[in-house]
């Protein structure tokens, strides 16, 4: 989901997200007053004023008026003051450079490095304004690939890698295909994200567990699709659109997926599989309600509660972290607070924004119960679930448990060392530890590859 710094989502190193002009006003925008070079000096200034003198209020006034009604001045101060808790003390930056042009937007990055990360700052400037239309931050991949070392269980001769375009226009998502080698036909899985813009391999600081996944599985004669999440590759236009639903965010593209790869000659139709990992995971049964020819479904820590909920109570587990609660803590959790209950006033008279998504977000997810969804259907579901994962926990997992008691279709495993990564790890799990060099447990891609092959 964009627009959040982000303690559900996954990549935690989400965007914080943006407002911006309507569809309307950009197709009937003027010609461009502002030059490339204009656009990186206001990105420089924008950083200048937020980082070097956190003068937020004279940040603000950088910002297009929907900006600064996404984003005053004290969301804007949460967004610097939050950052260190999930990536470490901020260290330096390297300088601004162009990024992607989409008229009448031009992105600016600014790589910045943490004590924990590496992150890019993305400045979206409207050139025809001379305002900043949208501030993300996200992983530096060019700066994290370099420590992602591949697990021992991947054998890069027994697999090929395609890159493919698949999905409907104007939403079609680049991907990269997985096949074992031979004729085929393979059995296969598309890997469906957590929340926050992810990439395909689900990056996050130097781990890549959708690749590990990907290339362990294809090993083993198991075809993988993985792809960029819209909110990835969209993000202006996701933000833009105010009806937007986990169903444009994830479902609908999961779906699509599945689609593509029936239609792939080396790929068997009736063996197409689908696995949700987090926000994926939480979203499984809808998909699985989508497509009932889905061969199975398998669920990586897959959330049962409501993501308002868990937020908040990620928040607190975060911030508790070091045993103490500071005063500007306690208001942090106070202001979340606030925002989960608005979230759960909304009616559909609503048209606000909270927590950085529109209301029709979390209308769609209101009466949304997975472990409900999931008792109806027919398909095989593999639930997975690590030990120290405090992201969805172990009460998640017990609620799957007590949902889907006796049902044939259901297999259910726990592994007590594994965090949300689903990588191993001692001791009390925290956001520093996504920032360790790691790899997707082998017992995982051997459940999978197991399940799958009964």
């Amino acid at each position: 989901m964009i627009g959040k710094v982000g303690l559900f989502v996954f990549t935690l190193l989400v965007a914080a997200g943006c407002a911006a002009q309507s569809a309307a006003t950009v197709i009937s925008s003027p010609a461009a007053t502002v030059s490339e070079k204009d656009a990186v000096a206001l990105a420089d200034e924008f950083y200048d004023l937020f980082v070097t003198r956190q003068d937020y209020a004279g940040a603000i006034n950088l910002f297009d008026d929907q900006m600064k009604a996404a984003l005053p001045e004290s969301k804007l101060k949460d967004v610097w003051t939050t950052l260190p808790q999930q990536v470490g003390s901020f260290q330096s930056r390297l300088a601004a450079a162009l990024g992607e042009r989409k008229d009448p937007y031009q992105r600016v990055i600014i790589p910045l490095h943490f004590e924990k990360a590496a992150l890019n700052m993305l400045v979206v400037v409207d050139v025809t304004t001379g305002k900043i239309s949208g501030l993300f931050f996200q992983p530096n991949q060019d700066a994290q690939s370099q420590q992602y070392k591949s697990p021992s269980y991947v054998d890069a001769p027994q697999f090929e890698e395609r890159e493919v375009t698949f999905g409907p226009e104007p939403w079609s998502l680049p991907g990269t295909l997985t096949l074992p080698k031979g004729d085929g036909p393979f059995p296969a899985v598309v890997l469906v994200h957590g929340s926050g813009p992810n990439d395909r391999d689900e990056t996050i600081g130097p781990n890549k567990p959708f690749k590990d996944l990907a290339q362990g599985l294809a090993s083993q004669g198991i075809a993988v699709l993985r792809y960029d999440k819209r909110t990835k590759v969209y993000q202006m236009e996701v933000v833009q659109d105010k009806t937007f639903t986990a169903n444009e965010e994830t479902a609908d593209d999961a779906v699509a997926a599945v689609e593509f790869l029936r239609q792939q000659p080396q790929i068997d139709p009736a063996k197409v599989f689908v696995t949700g990992h987090s926000l994926g995971g939480y979203l499984a049964p809808r998909i699985g309600m989508a497509d009932a020819n889905i061969a199975g479904l398998i669920i990586m820590a897959g959330l049962t509660r409501s993501l308002e909920d868990v937020m908040l109570e990620q928040t607190q587990y975060i911030l508790e972290g070091d045993g103490d609660l500071s005063a500007d803590d306690q208001a942090q959790v106070d202001e979340l607070q606030q925002q989960v209950a608005a979230v759960k006033a909304l009616t559909a008279q609503s048209a606000e924004s909270v927590l950085g998504a529109p209301a029709s977000y979390w209308l769609d997810l209101k009466d949304y119960r997975p472990t409900e969804l999931a008792r109806g259907l027919k398909m095989p579901l593999l639930i997975m679930q690590g030990g120290r994962d405090y992201q969805v926990t172990m009460r998640d997992f017990k609620n799957w448990q007590d949902a889907l008691a006796g049902q044939a279709n259901v297999t259910l495993k726990s592994y007590p060392a594994l965090n949300h990564l689903f990588i191993a790890g001692d001791g009390k799990s925290l956001p520093a530890e996504y920032a360790v060099p790691g790899n997707v447990a082998p017992e995982i891609v051997r459940d999978i590859v197991s399940w799958i092959r009964q």
